[in-house]
């Protein structure tokens, strides 16, 4: 059992990315070298969306219902501005991801059934699937995967528990620390899935499904370099009404290399948003505007409880595609997907996260600066 610990241990503490770099290569390879063999060792991927599939609800419905329980209260006034820039930013990340999707569609390589739930014909439709989903019994929610579902009673849930006992909020709170501990650790098996993903998809489908790849990362980071270098600057210079690149380009500088957690998650709604449209337009899904606005809404909703997890925002993205009538095990192929192109995009999505972090406050701290000189320095009226 010890030697079984040691070798996690020494699995663990090696980079990620680099264990999954490792494994699409592998994968690759392999499918060039012995194709049966790629084919016949698909079930490794297989068994990695499969846990995924199984800890994403759980997980969406007690990490929600911890964080609004154990909210404090009366502690947010000198927060409000830097949280209205963060709600801000997020709604914007999405918008600018949804544009984009549209602008340059991408479609990839998935398994589909052609019997599957039919998609949604407007908004109007869309309200009518949400309100039932809504009101679904909360075992049969987590039972099939309905995230709108599993959302609503973990709102639910957690307001209801802010007014329980502080031994009740620490319970739930350590519930989803265990929970994330078990995520963690689906996650560190993320090389192996991985590798039998890619050498399944490649022996069957040839280098061909790299390109789709490429192309959908393509619109990922297109659409994070927007709201980095363009969104972002803009809404700083709304707040403190000067050029707002020596800051922003500072706190890149700084923080574009993250450590610990982030608050801001414009990084994840960008990415939720495009890989739930790359799904449509693989499956010919028709979205109008109201559904894709509402889809932004949803995506930065969902992103906002994506902080502190490993593979937190692509394990989200069921809860938008939800929107859409695509089935789960469709969204979890394209969550595998983003774990193959994690290797840059995740990257780039927490340097997003991280530095919008630091941009925000400052931008805040100077406004409020500011403002308060102005007071000072106010000539007194007698009387």
């Amino acid at each position: 059992m010890s030697q079984a610990q040691s070798l996690y241990e020494r699995m663990a503490s090696t980079s990620l990315v680099l264990r999954i770099i490792i494994g699409i290569a592998l994968g690759a390879a392999l499918a060039v070298i012995a194709p049966d063999t790629a084919v016949a060792i698909s079930f490794l991927g297989s068994l990695f969306v499969g846990a995924l599939k199984a800890v994403a609800p759980i997980l969406v419905f007690v990490l929600v219902a911890s964080s609004i329980a154990n909210q404090k209260q009366g502690q947010h006034t000198n927060m409000r501005p830097i949280v209205f820039l963060y709600i801000l930013g997020t709604l914007a990340a999405s918008f600018v991801a949804v544009s984009m999707s549209f602008l340059f569609p991408v479609t990839l390589t998935l398994v589909t059934n052609s019997g599957g739930a039919l998609p949604p014909e407007g908004i109007m439709e869309v309200l009518h699937t949400l309100l039932f989903q809504i009101v679904q019994n909360p075992v049969e929610a987590l039972l099939t995967g309905n995230f709108i579902g599993i959302l609503a009673w973990a709102i639910g849930l957690g307001l209801a528990l802010r007014h329980g006992s502080e031994s009740t909020r620490v319970k739930v709170h350590d519930l989803s620390m265990a929970v994330s501990s078990i995520v963690r650790f689906v996650i560190q098996l993320a090389p192996v899935g991985i590798f039998g993903l890619v050498a399944n998809t490649i022996a069957q489908t040839g280098f061909g499904v790299l390109v789709g790849y490429s192309k959908l990362l393509a619109v990922l980071v297109s659409s994070m370099l927007i709201i980095g270098f363009v969104v972002n600057p803009l809404i700083v210079y709304l707040k403190i009404r000067q050029n707002p690149f020596p800051l922003v380009l500072r706190c890149i500088r700084e923080s574009g290399i993250p450590l610990g957690a982030t608050i801001n998650m414009a990084g994840a709604a960008i990415t939720i948003t495009v890989m739930t449209l790359a799904a449509v337009h693989t499956l010919g899904i028709s979205v109008d505007l109201p559904t894709a606005l509402m889809l932004s809404v949803v995506a930065a909703v969902s992103a906002c409880g994506a902080s502190g997890v490993a593979g937190g925002s692509l394990l989200l993205i069921p809860l938008a595609c939800s929107l859409f009538g695509i089935s789960n095990d469709i969204a979890m192929q394209v969550v595998a997907v983003g774990f193959i192109i994690g290797v840059i995009q995740d990257s780039l999505e927490t340097a997003l996260n991280s530095s919008t972090d630091v941009v925000f406050t400052a931008a805040a701290c100077i406004a409020a600066e500011r403002k308060e000189a102005a007071v000072s320095e106010a000539p007194s009226v007698s009387v």
